[in-house]
């Protein structure tokens, strides 16, 4: 698939939110698509996508089957999860049996079948959200796109979303993935597209990069937006561990790095930087 020469803005007279744009995504690749809050990431993606279409350029070679989850599922729809999911398959073009057998799947998969007969707007957040990846999902995609996928998903959910990702590829589909949290990490030798000043460039990924692990404490009440800053950054949260009755947080094994722990909602006081020494 190819983007080219896209320019796009929401009002006439407004501000380009994104010029002059040529990229391409071949099969079987995956592409992480990078940058700050604002700078017209979603935008690129749902352009991707066929949610919005260029004012100038053109997309080409859009894959038939395309999956979409948006950063919020929007949720304000009078149905179970059961009715829409199965909706949904037949939208996306599969036969009665198909549908049933990939909504079962799916539900069971996402942790979503104790959920299948609750209505959508009574769902929290993160359990819509898995909604979004299921429907995404009915139907083999030949184009994943994902617009921050792990924001407010539980631990073992985020851990799924790179073998959902690894799927789609090793099944020769392409896959366009945003990332403000640090996660991409999960995906190691993907492509990477920053997006700027509404343009895009794109940089290596660095196999041999190595990493050191620098620890921040910082006082509670900052935890969120030190998080928020650190991200913007670029840098990879790795874990928050909460303050013990002392008001520290608890120390790890000396020499020891606890990466795989499951983060704690709210910021990192563990970071990940990219730097020259060894990890």
């Amino acid at each position: 698939m190819r983007l080219e020469d896209v320019w796009l803005r929401y009002r006439r007279r407004g501000p380009w939110v994104l010029r002059q744009i040529g990229v391409r995504v071949d099969p079987g690749e995956v592409v992480v698509v990078l940058g700050r809050n604002g700078v017209g990431k979603s935008t690129l993606l749902q352009v991707a996508a066929g949610v919005l279409r260029p004012i100038r350029g053109r997309v080409t070679d859009r894959p038939r089957h395309v999956g979409w989850v948006p950063e919020r599922f929007p949720a304000d729809q009078p149905f179970t999860v059961e009715r829409y999911l199965t909706a949904m398959g037949r939208v996306a073009g599969l036969d009665q049996a198909a549908t049933g057998r990939a909504v079962e799947d799916w539900t069971s998969r996402l942790g979503l079948a104790a959920y299948r007969r609750v209505r959508l707007p009574e769902l929290s957040k993160g359990t819509a959200q898995k909604v979004g990846l299921a429907q995404a999902m009915l139907r083999p995609p030949g184009l994943l796109v994902l617009d921050e996928p792990w924001e407010g998903l539980d631990a073992a959910t985020r851990e799924l979303v790179p073998e959902v990702i690894d799927e789609v590829a090793a099944g020769g589909g392409s896959v366009l993935v945003s990332d403000h949290r640090g996660e991409i990490a999960r995906l190691p030798g993907a492509r990477r597209w920053t997006v700027a000043d509404g343009t895009v460039t794109e940089s290596a990924p660095s196999a041999d990069a190595a990493l050191a692990v620098i620890e921040v404490a910082v006082p509670a009440a900052r935890v969120d937006s030190t998080v928020a800053r650190l991200r913007a950054d670029g840098h990879q949260i790795l874990r928050v561990r909460p303050p013990n009755r002392a008001g520290l947080a608890d120390e790890p094994p000396t020499g020891t790095v606890d990466a795989d722990a499951a983060p704690v909602p709210g910021g990192p006081e563990a970071a990940g930087h990219p730097a020259g020494g060894a990890r």
